[in-house]
């Protein structure tokens, strides 16, 4: 698909070529005032690229060019990366900011962003683990379950803990995590490959970790990244996995590029009732992947069975872990993956589900690393 390009100022050759050396860009048109595109008749580019390097101000005709062309991203180039500007632009809906001087490998990296077109491997599989209640263990799931993914194949695999702030996989991995999350979405003018990987924590597992931070962000954070980030995460790894907030409404609405999504109930009547409408509601928003349940701390003795779990998610539960409470804490205090031993039955349980979402037999040979820069690295 072509990419069709607006650039809002006086017309600048050398601007022109490397927007035109950035990837598939069908057009680009000159106007010197937004104003005549915010109109509803206005044209709809696919990218609209704002030039303030002469002092100029952003538009007061961004918003309501915004309104009219929502679908339509923004880019502004500057004389500088102003802080107050980054920090306007945000709010005003600009996506990209890049600054003099201009090189060619930023310019392009902003546009693929913008667009859609990377270059990279394809993505690999992201999973996304989502509680249906507060305490149902969803964590502890995700964290064990990507380490057992990282286990079974060379690639790597990743967590991304998708609370904005304090969440708790770093805690359960051990792990020091100097940066998180937000700052990817903080810093999103800056995202690339190069920059991804020094915000990602290394841990003694083997798993990678994009953490949650250890602080609310001060200002009004533009949840809409996120999406653009797991695409990120994916394109540079075997197994993207992720721990979902299920109470941030936002974030459940940027799962666009999972390929499963898990559903973690235990056996409390509205837990599983939760489950189900979670459940349906998944399939309702994301109809291209696929939505399973898990039920955890299984519990033989529960007036709600197996079937009756069934009936009420709509679908079959494949997988069920036993409670071992006491060994889950342990584990928790100690920054030690469950998954990592091998001599238990929670354990076993975590990587059959790692087999599954995987694609591979219980007794599998390891899978081919896949190409990337993060990929080899252990």
């Amino acid at each position: 698909m072509s990419v069709t390009v607006i650039v809002v100022g006086s017309r600048d050759q050398r601007v022109e070529d490397l927007l035109r050396t950035s990837g598939p860009v069908g057009s680009i048109s000159w106007t010197p005032d937004l104003s005549v595109l915010a109109g509803s008749q206005g044209p709809q580019p696919n990218v609209l690229v704002l030039d303030l390097r002469r002092g100029l101000q952003l538009p007061s005709a961004l918003a309501a060019f915004k309104r009219q062309h929502p679908a339509t991203n923004v880019l502004v180039i500057a004389s500088s990366l102003d802080p107050d500007l980054i920090l306007h632009g945000m709010r005003a809906g600009v996506n990209e900011v890049v600054a003099e001087p201009f090189v060619q490998s930023e310019i392009v990296a902003a546009m693929t962003r913008l667009t859609g077109h990377h270059s990279q491997a394809p993505a690999g599989p992201v999973i996304a683990f989502i509680g249906a209640k507060g305490g149902v263990g969803a964590t502890t799931t995700a964290v064990n379950v990507a380490t057992a993914l990282g286990k079974l194949s060379d690639a790597r695999a990743i967590l991304i803990d998708l609370h904005l702030a304090y969440g708790d996989a770093a805690l359960f991995l051990g792990a020091d995590a100097r940066f998180s999350i937000l700052d990817a979405i903080e810093n999103f003018h800056r995202l690339d490959a190069a920059f991804l990987k020094s915000l990602v924590a290394s841990t003694s597992s083997g798993l990678d970790l994009l953490a949650s931070a250890e602080r609310p962000s001060k200002d009004a954070v533009d949840i809409r990244r996120i999406g653009s980030i797991i695409e990120l995460v994916a394109s540079q790894y075997g197994f993207t996995i992720i721990d979902v907030p299920r109470g941030d409404h936002q974030v459940l609405e940027s799962l666009d590029l999972a390929t499963r999504l898990v559903v973690i109930a235990n056996q409390e009547l509205a837990t599983v009732r939760n489950a189900g409408r979670m459940a349906g509601a998944l399939r309702a928003r994301y109809p291209k992947a696929t939505v399973t349940t898990i039920i955890n701390r299984i519990d033989r003795r529960a007036e709600i069975g197996h079937r009756d779990i069934e009936r009420a998610v709509g679908g079959t539960i494949t997988h069920q872990f036993p409670s071992d409470y006491r060994r889950a804490l342990g584990a928790m205090h100690k920054g030690r993956p469950l998954a990592l031993d091998n001599h238990n039955d929670l354990s076993a349980g975590f990587t059959a589900l790692a087999r599954e979402l995987a694609g591979v037999s219980q007794n599998p040979e390891p899978l081919p690393a896949r190409k990337g820069f993060l990929l080899g690295r252990r």
